[in-house]
């Protein structure tokens, strides 16, 4: 089997589908491409088993073929060659490679690639349509919130709703939550299934700017995503996700309206006087002045700050851990925020001011208890 590519075209190619790979000490196998040579094509698979990734491009091949060729070392020696054509020489009997480019030689031995992992395909799938910037937003306002908590499989994953009204993506770390609507999204039939984290982040850095169809392809287990050349499948997480509806306070009489990024930056700037552990800051709220104040008792550090803000409520006084905070602030877009309270120890919610009509983006915070310094 002998092929020519392009290094840069092979590169970009190898280098969307690598996450997808394992380094698998169970199956050494993993920490492979499979490279599938069909009429002239030349399609690349990676998988962990429960991510599985594929790819092709053209490729000048008089002959088909499939090999397993070790990912890291064709990397490796893909990144430090400059853009030439490069040919691949298989020997169909060893699956030893050897590859020319320029002056140069490089032997490395495959495997078989008959022994690589099987990529699901789609049985008994329903589907929807999605554009390329929806699903970028979307990931990109979510997955930040994704928990990390093995212990609590369900919340390691982005909760996807999808309704002829709409469609919601929802995450939440038990300490804030994001919930993310499109109203110019709809799927013909209601369905609710739990994305893992690793395939939205692969799925996020392989979306085009360019707004094309995304076409969501999903059944009981698995849940495929197809644009342009690459097809990426993931298994969905089989837990029940919590009832996220019922966290979310309805009645928060205290609305707080601040500039975003001046509150952001505010932010960033107290909390290097946090205490490192809990990274606590104290927002005091007196009419339409916010003090936003952070102490470490253990260094005798401390830091206030005033700013103005448009406030209707009752004076308030309490305590967030200002990472989440941070976090929320950077991932919502617009020039203003508004952040929502009921009583020192209920959930804030944070909305932009103003919102895209075809866009409803919520984020909600748990509050921290204060010590009581003034």
């Amino acid at each position: 089997m002998r092929f020519i590519v392009s290094t840069s075209t092979l590169l970009k190619h190898l280098q969307t589908v690598n996450g997808a790979s394992s380094s698998s000490t169970v199956l050494p196998i993993l920490e492979n491409f499979l490279f599938e040579i069909k009429d002239g094509s030349l399609t690349i698979s990676a998988t962990d088993l429960q991510t599985s990734m594929t790819t092709s491009l053209p490729v000048e091949s008089k002959e088909g073929g499939k090999v397993a060729v070790p990912s890291r070392i064709l990397l490796d020696t893909l990144k430090t060659l400059p853009d030439q054509p490069i040919s691949f020489n298989i020997d169909d009997a060893t699956f030893s490679i050897e590859i020319s480019a320029g002056d140069g030689k490089y032997k490395l031995s495959g495997e078989n690639g008959d022994d690589f992992p099987k990529i699901p395909v789609v049985e008994n799938a329903s589907s929807v349509n999605l554009p390329a910037s929806v699903l970028t937003e979307a990931i990109t306002k979510t997955i930040f919130a994704v928990s990390n908590d093995e212990l609590r499989p369900a919340m390691t994953g982005v909760f996807c709703q999808l309704s002829d009204q709409f469609i919601t993506f929802v995450a939440t770390d038990a300490h804030k939550l994001v919930r993310y609507r499109r109203m110019d999204s709809k799927a013909d039939k209601t369905a609710s299934f739990i994305l893992p984290k690793k395939a939205l982040t692969l799925l996020k850095a392989a979306l085009p700017s360019t707004d094309i169809n995304v076409s969501v392809d999903y059944n009981a287990t698995s849940a495929f995503f197809k644009f342009e050349n690459i097809n990426l499948v993931c298994r969905l997480i089989d837990e029940r996700y919590p009832d996220y509806e019922a966290v979310i306070p309805a009645n928060n009489p205290n609305k707080l309206i601040i500039d975003r990024a001046l509150f952001l930056n505010t932010l960033r700037r107290v909390v290097i006087f946090a205490n490192k552990t809990t990274h606590q800051v104290r927002l005091k709220i007196n009419g339409s002045e916010l003090n936003i104040s952070s102490e470490d008792l253990d260094f005798a550090n401390e830091a206030h700050e005033r700013l103005s803000c448009q406030y209707e409520g009752e004076d308030l006084e309490i305590g967030f851990n200002a990472r989440f905070l941070i976090e929320m602030l950077s991932n919502l877009s617009g020039e203003e925020v508004t952040l929502e309270l009921s009583t020192p120890n209920r959930a804030g919610l944070l909305i932009p001011q103003t919102n895209d009509e075809n866009e409803d983006v919520l984020m909600l915070v748990m509050p921290v208890m204060l010590n009581n310094y003034n």
